[in-house]
C-alpha cells in the first residue's frame, strides 16, 4: 500500500510489517504467549457501542484538555515504547519533533535508543519519563535526575514488570538489540554485567536484560523512595484491579495508566478497556486515569472517555507509522485519531470533552435502561 494512500491507523501495521525486519517487527508486534490479551484489547472495544445524541449544534469542537497541569491539543498521547530507532534511524527524536508539533504529550521509554537529552534538544514539548526500576538504585537515581533536569514533567512508573512476560516470538527470533543501537539512558553508566548478559538458549535480549537488571523487589514502599529521588509527579502504569488503585493513592500516586503493557506480560488479564470503570470508580475522582492498550481509532478514544478516563495512550500505533514514514508517519497517526475522535464527538453530540458522559456508550454490563412494554 502506498503511504499516500493510508487512510486508518491500522493500516501503518502492514506497511511496517513489510520493511521491518521479521526479529524487530515481531518484538513490536507480538504479545505474552498465547496473545489472547492482545487481542482482546482490540476487541473489547468492538463489544461497546454508542448512544449517539442528536440535534446538537457541533459547529464548534474542543479537543483540548489539561493533563498534570499542562494544556494539550486532544487526549491522545505517546505511550512509552522501547528501542525506536530499530524502527527508524531517528527513532524516539522523531516521535518526540511529531508530539510537539500536535501539542500532545511524549513519554519516553528508559529502554530508549536516544537519551532524555537528545529528547530535550529537539525543541519545546511537554514529555514524561517512564522508569523501570533497576537493582542498582544509584543508576535509577541519576537517570531520574537526568530527565528532571532535560526537562521531562512527570515520570511514569512501570509496576507491571518484576520480570519480563513470555513474548514467544522472542525467544524464537533470538531477539537482539542490532548491534549499531545502544541504550541511550544507561550508556556510560556502570551496570556490571550489562554489556556482557549472557544469552540463555531460551532466552530473548530483552528477557535477559530484564533478569539481570531490573529489581524484582520492587513494592509499594519504593514509591516512597522514588518521591525522595524527585519533585516530579509519579504516575503508576500497569495498575488493572480497583484494590491497587486505592493502594496506589495511599501511596501518593499523582496518576494512574490503566495498561497490561501491550498485552506483553501476563496473558489472560482482562483488556484494558474492561478494567477501565471499575479503576475510575475507586478514586472517586481523586486523581486522574488514563487508558493504555488497544486504542487504533477515534471511535476508541470516545470510549475510553465515556468510561471515565482522562485521556489515552498509544504504542504500537507510534512505531508501525515510525517505521512506515519517520517523524511524517507518526504525524500522520496522531491526526487521523484526532479526526476520528473529532468526528465521534459531532456525530454523538459533543461539542468538548467534558460533554462525554457514561450515557453516550453502552456496554455488555449495563442493564437495558428501557424495557419495552409488552
Amino acid at each position: 500500500m502506498k503511504k499516500d494512500m493510508i487512510t486508518n491507523v491500522t493500516e501503518y501495521e502492514a506497511i511496517a510489517k513489510e520493511k521491518l525486519p521479521k526479529m524487530v517487527y515481531d518484538f513490536y508486534a507480538s504479545g505474552a504467549e498465547d496473545q489472547w490479551t492482545l487481542k482482546e484489547n482490540r476487541n473489547a472495544f468492538s463489544r461497546i457501542l454508542f448512544q449517539p445524541r442528536i440535534l446538537i449544534d457541533v459547529s464548534k469542537i474542543d479537543l483540548t484538555t489539561t493533563v498534570m497541569g499542562f494544556k494539550i491539543s486532544m487526549p491522545i498521547m505517546i505511550a512509552p515504547t522501547a528501542m525506536q530507532k530499530m524502527a527508524h534511524p531517528e527513532g524516539e527524536l522523531a516521535t518526540a519533533r511529531a508530539a510537539s508539533a500536535a501539542g500532545t504529550i511524549m513519554t519516553l521509554s528508559s529502554t530508549a535508543t536516544s537519551s532524555v537529552e537528545e529528547v530535550a534538544s529537539t525543541g519545546p514539548g511537554i514529555r514524561f519519563f517512564q522508569l523501570y526500576v533497576l537493582k542498582d538504585r544509584n543508576v535509577v537515581a541519576q537517570v531520574v535526575r537526568r530527565a528532571e533536569k532535560a526537562g521531562f514533567k512527570a515520570i511514569t512508573l512501570t509496576v507491571d514488570s518484576p520480570i519480563l512476560g513470555r513474548r514467544e516470538a522472542d525467544i524464537k527470533n533470538r531477539f537482539t538489540l542490532p548491534p549499531n543501537l545502544v541504550l541511550k539512558n544507561f550508556e556510560g553508566l556502570d551496570l556490571g554485567k550489562l554489556n556482557k548478559i549472557t544469552f540463555q538458549t531460551s532466552d530473548s535480549f530483552a528477557a535477559s536484560y530484564a533478569a539481570e537488571l531490573y529489581d524484582r523487589s520492587l513494592n509499594w514502599k519504593d514509591i516512597k523512595w522514588i518521591q525522595t529521588i524527585t519533585s516530579l509527579p509519579i504516575l503508576l502504569k500497569g495498575v488493572l484491579t480497583p484494590e491497587d488503585t486505592m493502594i496506589a493513592i495511599q501511596a501518593g500516586a499523582a496518576g494512574i495508566i490503566v495498561s497490561n503493557h501491550g498485552a506483553r506480560q501476563l496473558d489472560y488479564v482482562p483488556a484494558t478497556i474492561m478494567a477501565l470503570e471499575e479503576v475510575v470508580k475507586a478514586t472517586q475522582g481523586r486523581i486522574p486515569v488514563f487508558l493504555d492498550g488497544g486504542i487504533r481509532r477515534g471511535t476508541d478514544v470516545f470510549k475510553a472517555l465515556a468510561l471515565g478516563a482522562a485521556g489515552v495512550f498509544i504504542g504500537r500505533p507510534v512505531v508501525f507509522s515510525l517505521a512506515a514514514d519517520g517523524e511524517a508517519g507518526v504525524r500522520k497517526v496522531l491526526q487521523m485519531l484526532r479526526d476520528e475522535f473529532e468526528l465521534t464527538m459531532a456525530l454523538s453530540g459533543c461539542r468538548s470533552l467534558k460533554e462525554i458522559t457514561r450515557d453516550h456508550v453502552l456496554t455488555e454490563w449495563d442493564r437495558p435502561r428501557f424495557s419495552p412494554k409488552l
